[in-house]
């Protein structure tokens, strides 16, 4: 209990005194005009106030992955925990924080173009495929997990016998609107109210589990476990957790949501609470969902099993029902089921929008809106077809590549105007070296390489990345705070 609660005040420490020196270091100005006001169109560029920008923030990067990533990385024990605090505060605010106040100063530029601005055109190339292939990824996720969720739920609770691919069509359909449609239509008007419930569902399964009398919070788990490796697959902790967990610690899904925000941000001083301050939101509910699973079942070995049988899914309804009874648990389940939802349709416009900037399209005109979207949803629907446990494991890897990709241009535009870079640069330099290590050791996914020769490499591989960045940043400064649009 002691160590959750810790936890908890670590993250929200970090806000205000972590957060408010990032700011500091990035250097905000008042009084300079944002993109929702200089480049206002009533579809994407559209002026909204602090609080509701925030919760649509918070739901746009808190699909499943701030859920199922910590059930999934609790079978790793208590470091679960501690990664979530460290690589929230010290790597995935920072990550938000960037990716949203660059594309505020790059007239709400995507993460494509803000990379090509600070990498060059080789990066900027790679993002564009890369991010694209990361977004219909997360799109496929958030169709296929909720689909399944409701689908088993309605199983469950009716004797009916719902098909899955009519819920994932009703999904797709409902994703094509909102892609396509004013932001402020129903993602500005509904989500902030989703918002609101998505943490009041959080808080309430946590208080239930404190005052249950047939589970103890964290209690079969004690401070020397630390640093054990619990996992009952014997899969390393090392990189492993760090791709396992990524929503609700640092997850390169956000550099593509958080310029969707930087288009409606009304000033610059509201960006720590909107980026930083979600990904701290962010980091509360994996909290919560890893001592979920964590204090749930007796021990690491049954949470294997519980997942093995029905999947993070099942260990959703298990805990939702059986924490706060039929009705409030069925209430919790939906809460869950409305993230990814509600992650999956800014997926597809920000696809939409990645597409538009790179063909130079008008997206005021809902026909050129229809001509970026279609083909991404043809795409994506193909791809529900393909065995999600391969998809999951694709985008972890997808997603935190991406992170590695905007931390780094992070880096570049601090060195380029002479700030503190390390702030950014030591952060991409412990996640380049993860995302390399874990697809060089990874059977399925990478090379099979043991874990000793893949450290090496990815240690040096990231000590050539961290000179060249550095080096070339340098030599290109710009000293001049304010940037130039794109």
């Amino acid at each position: 209990m002691l160590w959750f609660l810790f936890c908890i005040m670590l993250l929200l420490g970090g806000y205000f005194i972590y957060g408010a020196f990032v700011e500091k270091v990035f250097g905000i100005k008042k009084d300079r005009q944002t993109p929702a006001y200089s480049k206002q169109d009533g579809v994407d560029y559209v002026p909204m106030p602090k609080k509701k920008v925030y919760l649509v923030q918070l739901l746009n990067i808190a699909g499943v992955g701030p859920i199922f990533g910590p059930i999934m990385g609790a079978l790793y024990g208590p470091a679960a925990m501690l990664w979530i605090v460290l690589g929230c505060i010290f790597a995935g605010g920072v990550h938000d924080y960037f990716a949203g106040m660059l594309s505020i100063r790059n007239g709400g530029a995507s993460v494509p173009n803000m990379t090509g601005k600070y990498l060059g055109n080789n990066a900027k190339h790679f993002m564009n495929v890369f991010a694209l292939l990361l977004l219909l990824l997360v799109g496929v996720v958030f169709v296929s997990a909720p689909a399944g969720m409701i689908t088993n739920l309605v199983n469950q609770q009716t004797d009916l016998a719902m098909p899955m691919l009519v819920m994932v069509a009703i999904i797709f359909s409902y994703y094509l609107i909102a892609t396509i449609v004013p932001i402020d239509k129903i993602i500005g008007r509904f989500y902030p109210f989703f918002g609101a419930l998505l943490v009041f569902m959080s808080v309430g399964l946590i208080v239930a589990l404190t005052f249950s009398t047939e589970h103890s919070l964290l209690g079969n788990y004690e401070m020397s476990m630390m640093f054990t490796n619990m996992n009952p697959n014997d899969l390393p902790l090392w990189p492993a957790l760090f791709i396992t967990i990524a929503c609700g610690a640092i997850s390169g899904f956000h550099a593509t949501q958080s310029p969707l925000m930087a288009r409606c941000l009304e000033n610059e001083e509201n960006g720590r609470f909107v980026f930083y301050g979600a990904m701290i939101g962010e980091g509360v509910i994996a909290l919560i969902w890893c001592a979920l699973a964590l204090s749930f079942y007796d021990n690491v070995d049954a949470l294997s099993a519980a997942v093995h049988s029905g999947g993070p899914g099942a260990i959703v309804y298990d805990t939702s029902i059986g924490l706060l009874g039929g009705v409030g648990g069925i209430i919790a389940f939906l809460g869950v089921v409305i993230l990814p939802i509600t992650s999956g349709d800014t997926a597809f416009r920000a696809s939409r929008l990645i597409m538009a900037e790179f063909f130079h399209s008008d997206q005021t005109l809902i026909r050129n809106r229809l001509i970026m979207a279609l083909p991404l949803f043809v795409i994506g629907a193909i791809l529900t077809q393909v065995d999600f446990g391969i998809i999951w494991r694709y985008f972890g890897f997808a997603n935190q590549t991406t992170a590695v990709m905007m931390l780094w241009t992070a880096s570049a535009y601090l060195i380029r105007h002479q700030k503190l870079h390390w702030i950014a640069t030591l952060p991409a330099m412990f996640m380049t070296t993860v995302v390399i290590t874990f697809i060089l050791n990874n059977d399925s996914l990478g090379f099979g390489l043991t874990i000793d020769i893949a450290t090496i490499i990815g240690i040096a591989s990231m000590l050539l990345i961290t000179a060249y960045v550095i080096t070339k940043s340098k030599a290109q400064p710009m000293i001049d705070s304010d940037e130039a649009l794109i």
